[in-house]
């Protein structure tokens, strides 16, 4: 195994760069349950290159305001809103390369699925799923939806632990 990063701790925060910075705040809040703890920007530099030097975006693009939240126990995220001249604006699918998603950890599936149902929420294939392989277990499921801007997030579930654990000490990280 490769030497870690000297002090690495863990995750601190995941950003992602949304359309309309108001209403992901707003759905990441009412819907969700994060805590909105402050706004920073505008960002840009008009004549220079630190956008594209230190971002590795188009040197005139411009970050009008970005927010900072933390939903329970887990990473703090950085919601950003962009402007460039060479902006792709169709969210990536997991099978595109950048193509990612976020998972949230709850405790009861089914309450947290009819949760964003209530909230008019695209919940995707038949929701709630069985977890296999290595993510089975007594209760072990996951759903994926999309948020109103089309980024794909899942919910997660294994409340008797997953069947990995039978095999071995060592456990992926869990919010508590």
């Amino acid at each position: 195994m490769a030497s870690p990063v000297s002090g690495l701790r863990g995750v601190e925060h995941i950003a992602f760069t949304v359309p309309d910075l108001a209403q992901a705040v707003r759905f990441f809040v009412e819907v969700l349950g994060c805590e909105h703890f402050y706004d920073m920007g505008p960002f840009s530099d008009p004549t220079g290159n630190w956008m594209a030097d230190n971002l590795d975006v188009h040197p005139r693009a411009e970050i009008p305001k970005f927010s900072l939240l933390r939903c329970a126990n887990g990473a703090n995220f950085e919601l950003f809103e962009y402007t460039a001249p060479d902006q792709v604006t169709r969210w990536p699918r997991m099978s595109d390369h950048g193509g990612s998603h976020i998972a949230f950890y709850v405790d009861d599936m089914d309450a947290a699925l009819d949760q964003l149902r209530a909230h008019g929420v695209k919940v995707l294939g038949a929701g709630r799923k069985d977890g296999f392989g290595p993510e089975s277990g007594k209760g072990s499921c996951f759903a994926h939806w999309l948020t109103p801007w089309g980024q794909l997030m899942e919910f997660v579930s294994y409340p008797h632990g997953r069947q990995y654990h039978t095999t071995t000490d060592r456990r992926l990280w869990r919010p508590q």
